[in-house]
């Protein structure tokens, strides 16, 4: 007697369209097509994780070489006087000083205008 997957196969399928629910045209009613486009969003989240941590890094830099300009340094100044400063703050909690505490900003700012005239 030929064998069927059954029951198994029936909770594979449920499992994967309750995944791909939302989605539109044939991509979440046919099998093949749900299947391809399951994996192609897995692999899009696995590299957009790491995109997502890039495009932060890059909106930092922005904001705080904005910052930086607005006070007369440029910003690869600004990071050099921090390291010979000895100021180890990273960029997200510089950016965050910058918008939310400029008064804060501007202490470290100072420590590092006298590291660089040292």
């Amino acid at each position: 007697m030929r064998t069927t997957k059954g029951a198994a196969r029936n909770k594979a399928k449920r499992r994967l369209f309750r995944k791909v629910k939302g989605y539109r045209g044939g991509r979440n009613n046919l099998l093949r097509t749900a299947k391809e486009t399951l994996i192609r969003a897995g692999q899009f989240a696995f590299r957009d994780r790491r995109v997502r941590k890039r495009e932060f890094r890059k909106l930092w830099i922005i904001r705080i070489n904005a910052a930086v300009r607005e006070r007369g340094l440029p910003y690869s100044t600004f990071i050099h006087g921090l390291q010979k400063a000895n100021i180890e703050l990273d960029r997200k909690m510089l950016s965050e000083m910058a918008i939310h505490d400029p008064a804060a900003f501007d202490a470290v700012f100072e420590q590092v205008k006298e590291a660089l005239a040292a």
